[in-house]
């Protein structure tokens, strides 16, 4: 399971000192401007699933991707794959009301 949550509730969790931030779009979308420390991992791309394994399942995940849809995609497979702490923000980047990185 994974929580949607709203662009106050997601600021507060992705802060926090366990937390991973991860952006799924593709890597054109990420580099017009993503949540600074985002990592990208294209949910489209061939090595999604593999890229996803290799993280560490100990940590908090916070997940976005242009209005949450993607996003949402992503904490259901990665719950299925045994993530537990998985946060998804509920109205993509589309509504985040915070900075935007362009590097």
């Amino acid at each position: 399971m994974y929580k949607n949550l709203n662009n106050s509730d997601f600021k507060k969790g992705m802060e926090a000192e366990n937390s991973i931030l991860i952006d799924v779009r593709t890597p054109e979308e990420f580099h017009s401007g993503h949540l600074k420390d985002a990592i990208n991992i294209d949910i489209m791309g061939f090595e999604f699933a593999d890229k996803v394994r290799e993280l560490d399942k100990s940590k908090d995940y916070y997940i976005y991707c242009r209005s949450g849809g993607r996003s949402a995609s992503a904490c259901g497979a990665m719950a299925s794959w045994g993530f537990k702490e998985l946060n998804n923000l509920s109205d993509g980047i589309l509504g985040w009301d915070g900075e935007i990185s362009m590097n």
